[in-house]
């Protein structure tokens, strides 16, 4: 369950935290958002779902500890669909749990499952305060009369916020202040994104915990940041395109990189169907 599919792009948050060999980080940043004190990372089982087209869908981190279940997602846009789309995530991580430990999901007998723990990490550069996303809200109306609720807390990681969370995870403030140097050294327009990426992996103090990890894989950390800048920029034009064929190729770059149906319109805030559309037209051209 735990298998790093290398075709799909990770985010730098998910190259820190999700990964088997950091996984006293993930431990660091469990306890911290619980309040709690796990020292065994062993504890830890990983179930990121790591094939992009299981059932289409692609989750951040997630894994087991003790009785429960958590879903860790980062966004660098504020998204408040969240709550279904973790939702979505959960539904495939039952699945796939239920399986695995062999229960009878139509027998007589309770099965049991783990207690789920939803979490988004936000760092754009919008002013976003913390909150709990209701499932709820996207309901129209009767909101009351739903059987179902999903919440989800959104929790602002960017420097000055939440200061005792990042100073109970190392390994979250140091990230933090990482994509603050890079952000701030691109933002002034005298450096590359590449040139920024490198500037602040070298002006990164040596008691870092992730200092080390970022050296070992500076040219994997630049091609994420990369990644997730031209996503933000490819955002903005998206929203900016009025042009049919302009969203069509844009959408066609997106799904080169490896990006899903499902994310490319929550992503974008596109209709399913035609993000579909220009799927199946790219893949019949490809296999002629």
């Amino acid at each position: 369950m735990s298998e790093i599919n290398r075709e799909y792009k990770d985010r730098l948050f998910v190259f820190i935290f999700g990964r088997e060999e950091n996984k006293k980080w993930t431990l660091s940043l469990y306890n911290a958002v619980n309040g709690t004190d796990y020292t065994d990372e062993n504890a830890i089982e990983i179930t990121t779902m790591s094939d992009a087209v299981y059932m289409g869908m692609r989750n951040d981190v997630s894994f087991i500890i003790t009785e429960f279940i958590s879903l860790f997602e980062q966004q660098s846009t504020y998204n408040p669909n969240m709550p279904v789309r973790q939702l979505m995530y959960l539904g495939r991580l039952y699945d796939r749990y239920i399986d695995a430990t062999k229960q009878n999901l139509y027998g007589k007998r309770q099965i049991e499952l783990p207690v789920p723990k939803l979490v988004t990490f936000y760092n754009g550069k919008e002013d976003v305060p913390d909150k709990i996303l209701h499932l709820s809200d996207s309901f129209s109306k009767n909101a009351e009369l739903s059987d179902v609720e999903v919440n989800v807390r959104l929790i602002n990681i960017n420097l000055g916020n939440n200061k005792e969370l990042l100073e109970s995870c190392r390994p979250l403030k140091e990230y933090s202040w990482f994509v603050d140097g890079v952000r701030n050294k691109k933002d002034q327009g005298k450096l590359s994104l590449e040139e920024a990426v490198d500037r602040t992996i070298d002006e990164m103090p040596e008691d870092f915990q992730i200092r080390e990890f970022l050296v070992g894989n500076r040219a994997e950390v630049k091609n994420m940041c990369l990644t997730e800048y031209n996503e933000a920029e490819t955002m903005q034009l998206f929203k900016e395109e009025g042009r049919a064929e302009g969203r069509a190729e844009m959408i066609k770059d997106m799904l080169k990189r490896g990006k899903t149906v499902e994310e490319i319109a929550d992503f974008c805030d596109y209709p399913y169907e035609k993000v579909r559309e220009i799927s199946d037209r790219l893949n019949a051209t490809e296999r002629r």
